[in-house]
């Protein structure tokens, strides 16, 4: 084997799904068709629930000094995400092209192997593993497992026979990221405007623009749109004239929405945009797809390891697979407000009004920040069971700590808010995977379920997988379902 894991595709995905891997003690090679990152950033920022998982893992000071916000949206109407209670707001000012350099640096510190310039051509699949052909190279590369992070037009997904259905671009969108223009941050998507608007200010002196007129059938291209189609088009939605300004880069992007029926077939699996593809509404997608990866990489890695049953892939597709058919549907929506017509005006006018809800904020915010996930890990009624941990300050004896900085190494986590030896005692069998630590909540508010839970069982991605008092199975069961039998 040239590897135990090859990761295809150098994106977010495979680069967060890298590192991850190297946490769980599994050699990675990642292998890159393009000879070098391309720059373009057409992710700007993190939701909540992605500024969570990089900071479990310590990630957020690499990514220096960028904004926070408290304000998101649902198809162009406004979300109060303060409702949610985070710990976190959304980043605001990230490129795509930092996320991908900071990932990558993290990555092979951790020693993954990332190789650019290496063109996948084909892939076979047998009882031992899988052979990847590279175009130019004299042989094919072995690993124990694929995993296809390559993007919509994956072609792992296309070797490997992933169905991929689902609703064809009806409208193609423009972004162009540009210098030496002065507009102000807007996003205009009302049926009266003739199609959408969005002005971002980025570092560096950099605004972004994205502009589409409603009804605009999708092209057929084989490169990216001239900057004189989205001036044209920016100057009839806006009467604004920004032909003079010069283009750093530009897309064209469409509101294709599709899903892979399956993110696992044998040996080779699908994170990322080879696994769903959408319209970009409010960043989901390349959020989403660093989630997928976090999902993965403790699974992946402990199957590899042969710490536990290949069955554990299996959940996966099981708690990832729903997270991505409610993307798609949330995304498909606000399609429809922020590019329909006249014909969706009352529809916004009523979403309006039940805006001013605050439990309609909270489900809606919740959808787009990602923090409504909860994985269905069985065992009870506790309320945080299937939840991510939340924020929960520590004290260990004189030091102070948090559950975020006691899951940076990757390991599962029993935490023992009791101080209670037998349960330590029935973990023993799970040490060499799974770290005990006993300590004193700090600070927990009476209403939280925090403040009546005597332990925790902590998965590597964060996710509460047994609780006490509250959970019907026992800690042995839990400990063998998430890690495999005991050593």
């Amino acid at each position: 084997m040239d590897a135990s894991v090859i990761v295809v595709g150098a994106g977010p995905a495979g680069l967060a799904l890298a590192g991850e891997l190297r946490l769980a003690g599994v050699d990675v090679l990642v292998l890159e068709r393009l000879p070098e990152r391309t720059g373009e950033s057409r992710g700007i920022g993190f939701t909540i629930r992605t500024m969570e998982v990089f900071d479990q893992r310590g990630l957020l000071s690499r990514f220096g000094d960028f904004e926070t916000s408290d304000a998101g949206h649902f198809g162009g109407l406004p979300l109060d995400l303060t409702v949610l209670g985070a710990a976190h707001g959304a980043a605001r000012t990230v490129p795509q092209s930092r996320t991908e350099a900071v990932l990558e640096s993290w990555a092979r510190e951790l020693g993954a192997d990332i190789r650019r310039g290496q063109e996948v051509t084909g892939l076979t699949e047998d009882a031992e593993g899988v052979s990847v052909s590279v175009a130019g190279a004299g042989h094919a590369l072995r690993a124990r497992y694929v995993v296809g992070c390559d993007g919509g037009r994956s072609t792992v997904r296309g070797l490997a026979g992933f169905d991929f259905p689902g609703t064809a671009a009806t409208t193609e969108l423009f972004l162009a990221d540009v210098r030496g223009v002065d507009l102000e941050a807007k996003m205009t998507a009302d049926p009266s405007a003739g199609g959408l608007v969005m002005v971002a200010h980025l570092p560096d002196g950099i605004t972004r623009i994205i502009a589409a007129e409603r009804g605009a059938p999708p092209v057929r291209r084989t490169g990216p749109p001239e900057f004189s189609e989205v001036a044209d088009v920016f100057k009839r939605l806006t009467d604004h004239d920004i032909s003079a300004a010069e283009p750093v880069w530009v897309s064209a992007f469409t509101d294709t929405a599709r899903q892979a029926t399956r993110y696992r077939r044998g040996r080779v699996l699908l994170a990322g945009d080879a696994a769903h593809v959408h319209l970009p509404a409010g960043g989901q997608g390349m959020n989403t797809s660093v989630q997928d990866s976090v999902n993965l990489g403790w699974k992946l890695g402990a199957v590899a390891r042969g710490t536990a049953p290949d069955a554990l892939l299996d959940t996966y597709h099981e708690e990832r697979h729903p997270v991505g058919r409610r993307l798609l549907a949330n995304t498909r929506a606000q399609s429809l407000l922020i590019l329909g017509g006249d014909e969706v005006a009352p529809l916004r006018d009523v979403l309006g009004e039940l805006l001013g809800h605050t439990e309609v904020v909270r489900h809606l915010a919740g959808r787009v920040s990602g923090l409504d996930i909860r994985y269905e890990v069985g065992g009870g009624p506790h309320p945080l069971l299937g939840l991510r941990l939340p924020r929960l300050e520590l004290e260990r004896g004189e030091r102070r700590t948090s559950g975020t900085e006691l899951l940076r190494t990757g390991r599962g986590l029993l935490l023992d808010l009791d101080d209670n030896p037998r349960l330590r005692r029935r973990a023993d069998g799970w040490t060499d995977r799974v770290d005990l630590v006993t300590a004193r909540p700090r600070a927990v508010p009476g209403d939280s379920p925090l403040s009546t839970t005597s332990a925790v069982l902590v998965r590597p991605d964060g996710h509460v997988a047994w609780a006490a008092p509250g959970s019907h199975d026992d800690l042995p069961t839990a400990l063998e379902r998430w890690f495999g039998p005991a050593r």
